[in-house]
């Protein structure tokens, strides 16, 4: 039997912001949900297939939130990262 992987859960999503520099976003309602992921590994693909859909439009930027690190601060040791890659 194959040992069970820990889930280490991570948000994929994305949006138009307002300003390049900054990580608001031009309008909430319009924001891409790609999906949450059992792992890193899964998320950044998810990541990179969603960020070069989008990579004629400059202001459209996803995210990697580390899900686990919020439902769990005190395991990992360190603060959330709600922003930790962006292309």
């Amino acid at each position: 039997m194959a040992e069970d992987k820990k889930q280490l859960l991570h948000l994929v999503f994305g949006g138009e912001l307002k300003d390049l520099d900054g990580v608001e976003f031009e309008d909430l309602t319009q924001l891409d949900i790609v999906g949450i992921f059992p792992d890193h590994n899964s998320a950044h693909k998810a990541w990179k297939a969603a960020a070069q859909r989008t990579v004629d439009n400059a202001k459209m930027r996803y995210f990697i939130v580390h899900m686990h690190k919020l439902l769990d601060p005190e395991k990992d040791g360190d603060a959330p990262d709600p922003h930790s890659e962006r292309i």
